[in-house]
């Protein structure tokens, strides 16, 4: 058997091998209980040696600076495709809907079919041309708002006090939300201004419907966009932690899907 030490670097070792770990994984490699590798990765994340995610973990991501726009829509670019695309089929006919600025809710554009007279609201620069692309493919018919505010280059996204105002004179029977982080009671973003716009587009909506990949369960970012239980559907590449309590939202797991 291995010491601390010897795990803790098989553990790294195996994290420059795979983008992801699972404690189920490293303890059966390793012969020792899954309680004992959750320690190993609670004292490597301690030393910002990695970042601990439902189940295991990922290479270390900072938790208090959002990545820039492009470098995260890499980051588990499979699972967001998918949830992206679950989300898509919860669209009707003549539907208004909000998309905020997120590396998963921009996806949604791209797996969209047949729906028409559909009104998209939003503060996403490359949301907005991707769903503008829909339309000219003929894939939807409808229209692209996109909301006035001050360029966020960084985040592909526009925001301030301008987004807000101009949001608050709609109605919506969708709001798509994304995150930095999601824990049993709040919703997190990085932003100040980003995390009001999704506030104001929840508080609009008449279903908010939340896309989440692993990597943000049990994550705090900076801002907190608001009370989990002010979200509809939550719609991610897991099942809902076991220590979560049951709520009013209904948890869509993309692994229920046979495809």
């Amino acid at each position: 058997m291995l010491s601390k030490d010897e795990r803790h670097q098989f553990i790294l070792g195996q994290l420059d091998i795979h983008d992801k770990i699972l404690v189920i994984d490293l303890a059966k490699s390793q012969n020792v209980t899954p309680e004992t590798i959750r320690r190993d990765l609670a004292d490597l994340e301690m030393n910002e040696q990695l970042t601990r995610i439902h189940g295991g973990a990922v290479p270390f991501i900072p938790t208090q600076k959002e990545m820039v726009y492009e470098r995260k829509m890499s980051l588990n670019y499979e699972a967001k495709l998918k949830i992206a695309k679950r989300a898509s089929e919860f669209i009707q006919h003549g539907d208004t809907i909000a998309v905020d600025v997120g590396t998963t809710t921009v996806h949604i554009a791209d797996m969209i079919e047949d729906i028409r007279s559909l009104t998209i609201v939003t503060n996403s620069l490359s949301a907005a041309l991707r769903f503008n692309v829909a339309i000219e493919e003929k894939r939807i018919s409808g229209k692209v708002i996109m909301l006035p505010g001050v360029t966020h280059p960084d985040q592909s996204s526009v925001k301030g006090t301008y987004t807000v105002d101009f949001l608050k004179r709609f109605h919506f029977n969708r709001a798509f939300i994304s995150c930095g982080g999601v824990t049993k009671d709040a919703v997190y973003d990085f932003d100040m201004d980003e995390s009001l716009v999704s506030e104001v587009m929840i508080q609009h909506s008449q279903e908010a419907i939340l896309l989440t990949d692993s990597l943000k369960l049990n994550k705090k970012s900076t801002f907190e966009i608001g009370p989990l239980s002010t979200i509809t559907k939550v719609i991610c590449d897991e099942e809902k932690p076991f220590d979560w309590p049951e709520s009013g939202y209904e948890w869509v797991s993309i692994n229920d899907l046979h495809e």
